[in-house]
Formats: C-alpha cells, structure tokens, sequence
C-alpha cells in the first residue's frame, strides 16, 4: 500500500470525523471515548476564517477503481485556521505571553496574523514514513499569514517523532511549560514564519 495526500472539505470531515478522531486517539495514546469529547470542537473547528485540512490516505501501488480516495482508510489528518482574539487557544496565548514578559508590540506582531495549526495525527502504524512533513508542507503551502503557531506537549529531551519533525522544520519556541486551563500537562508553544 501507498499513502496519497488529499484536501478535505468540510463535508468530507464530517463524514470522515469519526475515522478522523479515531486516528487522533490512537496517535496520541488517549483512552476510547475521548472521541466522543473531541468530536463537537472539531465539527465546530471546520466553521472558522481560513480552516483548511488535508489526510493522508492509504491506497493500493496499483491503480485499482475501487479503491477510490471516500473509502481508503485515513493513515493522518492534520487541520487548522486563520487565529482570531476570540478563540480561546489565542486568548490563552496571549494570556502566557504577558505572564512570561514578552514585549507588547512581539505579543501583536505574532497573533495578529497567523494560522494556527490546531491538529495533525499519523496513525501508530504510519509513522516514521514522512506524512506528518508532507502533511504540514500540504495544509501550509499558499498561506497568506505571515506565521505558523502550534501547541505540543511537552516531553523530556523533546523526544519523540513530533518534536523532531517540528525542529527540522524550524519551529521556534514561543513559550515553554505552558498549562492551558483545565489541563494538567505542560505544553509547549512553538511557531515560525510562514511560508514554510
């Protein structure tokens, strides 16, 4: 089998959410039924300035009608849009911007024009096959923001697939050990220029 990469509209994430999310819990090792609590913010995600989401599909090495792009099974998904002052995760931003003593004028000059890569997940069985690059070259290539802002978790060393593939394509950070409300994991705020 061979991965293609596809634009998704949102009619297709609505159809595919399920299939989406499935990948999501698998990739990020959550319990089932987080799905469940995810699956209304993504529905809501897909109405907001600027939202774009591209898959990764798994497809057969020989051309085969059957097998056509509605049906294959998804390998990742990665989605985001166009940030606004308010969404929480901006509001959030900001908040640990101020607290962490980053200069006003920095503090808008980055939110005020940026895409927020809110979501991108490669099934375990995928990974290490280069579609979480491909992916995020696809969802940010013709991107008129002048940044690329993303949330990670943070993990010891910054050693895992996600923060590599970040740092290979020059993520900078933009706050460390950050606590969203409501959650007890320390993540990190990473960003750089766009384009890519």
């Amino acid at each position: 089998m061979a991965a293609r990469l596809i634009d998704l509209s949102p009619g297709d994430m609505q159809q595919r959410l399920r299939e989406a999310l499935a990948v999501y819990v698998d990739a990020m090792h959550y319990p089932r039924g987080t799905e469940d609590q995810r699956a209304s913010m993504w529905l809501e995600h897909i109405r907001r300035r600027g939202w774009k989401a591209v898959a990764a599909i798994d497809v057969p090495d020989v051309p085969d009608p059957q097998a056509l792009p509605s049906s294959a099974p998804l390998l990742g998904i990665a989605y985001g849009y166009c940030g606004s002052p308010d969404q929480w995760w901006q509001q959030q931003v900001v908040s640990g911007l101020k607290r962490s003593g980053v200069d006003g004028a920095r503090i808008t000059e980055l939110m005020t024009s940026y895409f927020e890569l809110t979501e991108l997940h490669i099934h375990p069985q995928a990974q290490g096959r280069g579609l979480g690059e491909a992916l995020i070259r696809r969802l940010l290539d013709g991107r008129s923001e002048q940044y690329v802002l993303l949330s990670t978790p943070e993990i010891n060393g910054e050693g895992n697939r996600a923060w590599r593939l970040y740092r290979r394509l020059g993520f900078t950070d933009v706050i460390r050990g950050y606590h969203f409300a409501g959650d007890p994991r320390a993540f990190a705020i990473l960003g750089r220029p766009l384009p890519l």
